[in-house]
């Protein structure tokens, strides 16, 4: 098999860089702008989906840890499917079909949910590539499904008024399964580009940003090209970058891509969005990513978490851990009163079908949203985020730490003319106090002073009876919402 020659394409991209508008140094790519679609989406959908979902055990990291002796996935490979000499990882390609795919299917479910955007996992650590490409022949639509599954879902989901993005895991591959060189397995030198398993080499200290041995120049090289590949083939609204990319040794690669793709949205009359996560990019120049958690104060810089319907696991695996719709509901409220976006993540089967469990979650949060989804899209951020006593604890990886909200934890938004005041928790007797639109002189407290001219319920023809006191607006409402945030229409003047 012919090594791809990657000549002609860094070619290119350096005259697309030259020709501008955005150069690739931070001082140019600081000029970036956040698209006003996306800051208004809120909420969009992940998707990890690939070969690991074949063996749907442990988590995503199936490929790296059934290489690691005496991990949970060594033994059950062993157990389950023989050797790793007689059955690699690459054995579970031809497993992986699809055969129940339907991206219309998915498209209208994303829909449903209350969606704006998707960005499925174009290419995870693995290797291995969900669309049809030139540089690698490890892809959906020449193995397994034989289907260039991101097109598909692409071209159902634009038709369907959804953004589309696609996020990029290739970094880590590095390293990803290294593993396999250290006993007798499928993986084994010599590896070259253009190879599943190259280049395999040894990982340091994976948090150490000049941990060595760094990515060669071939290796980075790869890198980008099959991001720009991805841009040019697909044209992406988001680009999502997993971590990794913080090395050291990607910088110079970071700001090629981020020039690159920023010209071409340009030269393409479109938008373009990089997330990313750990200072990999400059600040200003692209979105940040908080993966699993949230911030605890709201920001001046709009940002993103990304996390996932399961606990346990990013893809499907046969005993995920699940969330509840509320729960998840209540972070996306929290997220957008802090000028932040939510994407969140299902995993579906190897044959294509998402799992009821992740199915009625989206359902229960497009039920939501339909009702209350005037008060999240489009929204801006209030004078304070919201008030009561449930600290949220910041910081990536958090989301598995329960938040008790009450009836006094509200957050607020504000879109044309009127306050939102999202209750995260609806109270037994439907009594409610708002303290930060408590009556007071302005010159005493930093509270808000001026005219509440009605409240209603989104969801109801209720309404309610209030009245404004010292320490708050208290409000009275005969409506029950299962537990479910509730929402206050403010017409204020």
């Amino acid at each position: 098999m012919l090594m791809y020659d990657m000549s002609p394409y860094l070619k290119k991209i350096n005259e697309v860089i030259e020709k501008g508008p955005y150069s690739n140094n931070w001082h140019s790519l600081s000029e970036y702008e956040v698209p006003e679609w996306y800051r208004k989406a809120k909420f969009g959908i992940f998707i990890h989906w690939g070969v690991f979902s074949v063996p749907a055990f442990g988590n995503e990291w199936y490929s790296r840890n059934m290489y690691v002796k005496d991990s949970p996935e060594y033994k059950h490979h062993i157990d389950t499917y023989g050797k790793h000499t007689d059955f690699g990882y690459k054995d579970f390609i031809p497993m992986f079909k699809a055969e129940k795919f339907d991206p219309n299917e998915w498209a209208e479910l994303f829909r449903a949910s209350g969606a704006k955007y998707v960005v499925p996992v174009a290419e995870h650590h693995d290797g291995f590539q969900m669309y049809r490409s030139e540089i690698s022949h490890w892809n959906a639509y020449e193995m397994g499904p034989h289907r260039d599954v991101l097109g598909e879902l692409k071209n159902n989901c634009r038709a369907l008024g959804i953004e589309f993005g696609a996020s990029s895991h290739r970094a880590e591959h590095w390293f990803f399964m290294d593993g396999g060189k250290s006993f007798d397995s499928d993986i084994k030198e010599p590896l070259q580009r253009g190879d599943l398993y190259w280049p395999s080499m040894p990982s340091a200290e994976l948090h150490d940003i000049y941990s060595k041995p760094e990515p060669s120049e071939e290796y980075l090289q790869d890198w980008l090209v099959r991001c720009c590949e991805l841009v040019d083939n697909y044209r992406p609204k988001i680009v999502y970058f997993d971590w990794w990319i913080q090395h050291s040794s990607f910088k110079q690669y970071l700001k090629k891509f981020a020039a690159y793709y920023y010209n071409r949205a340009t030269e393409w009359g479109s938008d373009a969005v990089i997330t990313y996560k750990h200072d990999s990019f400059s600040f200003g120049s692209a979105v940040p990513d908080v993966e699993r958690g949230q911030f605890a104060e709201r920001k001046p810089f709009f940002w993103q978490t990304d996390t996932a319907v399961a606990l346990n696991s990013w893809c499907y695996t046969e005993n995920n851990s699940y969330r509840h719709a509320e729960d998840i509901i209540c972070d996306l409220v929290d997220i957008v009163s802090k000028n932040g976006c939510l994407l969140l993540n299902i995993g579906p089967k190897a044959d294509g079908t998402i799992p009821d469990e992740d199915r009625n979650i989206l359902l229960n949060i497009g039920k939501w949203l339909k009702i209350n989804g005037e008060a999240i899209y489009g929204t801006k951020l209030w004078r304070k985020s919201g008030e009561g006593p449930t600290e949220i604890p910041e910081g990536q990886f958090t989301d598995g730490i329960k938040k008790n909200f009450t009836p006094q934890d509200i957050r607020f938004t504000t879109a044309n003319g009127y306050l939102y005041a999202i209750v995260l928790r609806s109270s037994e007797n439907g009594d409610y106090v708002i303290n930060s639109l408590g009556i007071q002189p302005a010159y005493q407290r930093d509270n808000f002073s001026g005219i509440i001219k009605s409240v209603t319920v989104l969801g109801t023809d209720e309404n309610p009876n209030w009245e404004r006191l010292p320490d708050g607006l208290h409000i009275k409402t005969n409506y029950k919402n299962s537990g479910y945030p509730i929402v206050f229409k403010i017409d204020i003047d």
